[in-house]
């Protein structure tokens, strides 16, 4: 993994625990080898791996990204509250 490739994508995306979220899911999507996805957006040295590759994408803006919504994610649901009995 190239270093330099590296600093530019976290730049771009903030979060390191994000960048390793979207940048295994461009791994795979070009180690499947199907369809368009599977195609680097982006000119690449043929010495480069999926992860430089995908990494390249982010730094230069060909992969864009969401952060869900707080709403969106959704509150911890609330535990259903047992009966008693009573004697």
């Amino acid at each position: 993994m190239n270093a330099e490739l590296c600093k530019r994508a976290l730049e771009k995306v903030g979060d390191p625990n994000i960048l390793v979220n979207i940048v295994s899911r461009r791994v795979r999507q070009l180690l499947s080898g199907s369809g368009g996805l599977s195609r680097p957006q982006v000119a690449h040295n043929p010495n480069m791996d999926a992860t430089d590759i995908a990494l390249l994408e982010i730094a230069e803006g060909k992969i864009v990204w969401e952060f869900p919504e707080a709403e969106e994610a959704g509150a911890p649901a609330e535990k259903p509250r047992r009966r008693t009995r009573r004697s």
